[in-house]
């Protein structure tokens, strides 16, 4: 196992469930307490990406948009080039959806710390549909130079990571899941922007996951050690920058690697590690995601399981990678 301060049992029926973009809001308001320069402006989406928080505690720091994701982060751009710590929030699919162009030239180009905040990512949005569950944020926001992406495991990693946010220097892109999902760290589990971390320890295949299929890849390993077979995972909160060493370190370890993400796997997770494996180590590798299709309507849990990114599917990924080895 590890020393990563996880909770005492990952299967529990009673496993505590919150949103992770809980964790956000909370993250905010404490961000807010400890630096005055922290400022929030959002299109129209208080509530759901937990902004409301803030905005009460705030109401002089805080700025209601309306719906123009455009000039949401144009704002977000002009209020850190003044020397503010703006974060920005609307639904994924808006911001980077709508507004990518802006993010480029605005805040990447001028290289301004303006944290970006995209809510209701993923296919577990659920009867919103295909447009509304953003799948693509995560190959937008890599691509961009100077941008930080990141994609918490539950709601405690989202507050620890809100808090980073605001004191790290950089563009960042915070990806949050709408539904409620398992919460697996503690307090004491360990955050910082840039690192990976391996919540199990193993030696036969190494399973590599970011936001909530983190939770899938901790129970994909249980039922995989059922099986004999000893998984490692390795938990990816910040995409980019790709904690490099910790991931080769564990795939030369283990010789076969699956990945596992909420996302397209092109350009996203599986897309990174594909291409860090190709250039370092590379490996039998097998990617879970969202393969070139767009999501469905449907309750979270199903289209989970409809599109194989549950810990099933990764369970019979890392038995197909072993064939491989």
């Amino acid at each position: 196992m590890s020393n990563m301060h996880l909770i005492d049992d990952i299967l529990a029926d009673d496993i505590k469930m919150e949103a992770n973009r809980a964790g956000f809001g909370r993250g905010l308001v404490a961000a807010g307490k400890l630096d005055k320069n922290v400022v929030a402006a959002c299109a129209d989406l208080t509530d759901s990406t937990k902004m409301n928080g803030f905005a009460e505690t705030f109401p002089d720091r805080f700025i209601e948009i309306g719906i123009g994701e455009q000039n949401l982060v144009t704002v977000g751009s002009g209020l850190a080039a003044m020397g503010k710590i703006p974060f920005v929030a609307s639904y994924a699919a808006f911001s980077p959806g709508r507004n990518w162009e802006q993010i480029r030239t605005t805040i990447c180009l001028n290289d301004q710390p303006v944290k970006i905040v995209g809510a209701h990512a993923g296919v577990s949005v659920g009867p919103d549909g295909a447009t509304h569950q953003m799948l693509e944020d995560i190959a937008l926001m890599r691509a961009l130079p100077n941008m930080v992406v990141m994609a918490p495991c539950d709601s405690v990693e989202a507050e620890k990571m809100t808090l980073a946010m605001a004191k790290d220097k950089r563009p960042n892109y915070i990806r949050l899941a709408r539904e409620n999902t398992p919460v697996i760290t503690t307090d004491q589990t360990p955050f910082q922007i840039g690192k990976a971390y391996v919540f199990r320890g193993g030696t036969d295949v190494t399973i590599i996951s970011t936001g909530t299929m983190t939770y899938q890849a901790m129970v994909a390993a249980e039922k995989l050690a059922k099986d004999g077979i000893n998984a490692e995972v390795v938990h990816v909160p910040t995409i980019k920058p790709l904690d490099a060493v910790t991931i080769v370190e564990s795939v030369r370890k283990t010789g076969a690697v699956v990945t596992a993400e909420e996302a397209q796997i092109a350009g996203g997770l599986g897309g990174t590690v594909a291409e860090l494996l190709a250039e370092e180590c590379p490996t039998p590798m097998k990617r879970i995601g969202m393969r070139d299709h767009f999501g469905e309507s449907g309750k979270p849990d199903e289209l989970i399981k409809h599109f194989g990114l549950d810990s099933l599917h990764i369970a019979m990924a890392a038995h197909a990678v072993l064939d491989k080895k």
